[in-house]
């Protein structure tokens, strides 16, 4: 199976490339409206239930591509530290607390959406936000935060780096044209909002 390098994705950092990064000495934290607040080290992380789900990383650059990812479901980080039923979004915080995003919570509780630490078997590299980003298929990429350090269990939305620029704070994903990656960059079309099928 192909790497995100092997298909040609696009690295791009907002706030700038963190360098390397030492997986073994990763945390995530989990603070906010929650009954547990947590601090997830790397190696509890991979001690927690595993998912795999295929699906698609879809940028607002009109970009997409597709391949196995292995990581965490959210609802199940949401159910080891006891969220409260106050708790309406999560706010991602990446690696230097500069680059933020928030999600709804029903989506943060679909089937797909996950903190990741592996494409088409392999771990993701800093240029692909690892070592952990989440992954929410069903919105543009911006949503989802790579190099994950924070999640925040919030009552509120907060807009984040590139919703304070301009772009949507839903982060739907729209209709319209597409180069796909997995077909070396073919133009196709995503006929309807939500979670790219081509």
């Amino acid at each position: 199976m192909k790497t995100l390098a092997d298909l040609n994705t696009p690295i791009f950092w907002a706030e700038g490339h963190p360098g390397s990064l030492e997986r073994d000495k990763w945390v995530v934290s989990v603070i906010g409206n929650c009954v547990n607040p947590q601090q997830f080290t790397w190696q509890e992380l991979l001690k927690l239930p595993q998912k795999e789900v295929r699906g698609r990383l879809t940028s607002v650059t009109r970009w997409s591509v597709e391949g196995l990812w292995t990581g965490i479901a959210l609802s199940t980080m949401l159910g080891i530290v006891e969220m409260l039923p106050t708790c309406k979004y999560l706010r991602f915080w990446s690696v230097g607390e500069i680059y933020d995003t928030s999600i709804p919570l029903e989506i943060a509780l679909k089937e797909k959406s996950m903190l990741a630490y592996s494409f088409n078997k392999e771990y993701l590299t800093e240029d692909y936000g690892g070592p952990v980003r989440a992954f929410i298929p069903y919105l543009w990429g911006y949503k989802s935060a790579k190099s994950v350090v924070k999640i925040e269990l919030m009552e509120y939305y907060i807009p984040g780096f590139w919703e304070k620029r301009g772009y949507t704070d839903s982060g739907e994903i729209e209709p319209g044209p597409c180069r796909d990656l997995n077909a070396e960059g073919e133009i196709k079309y995503i006929k309807e909002p939500g979670e790219v099928q081509f």
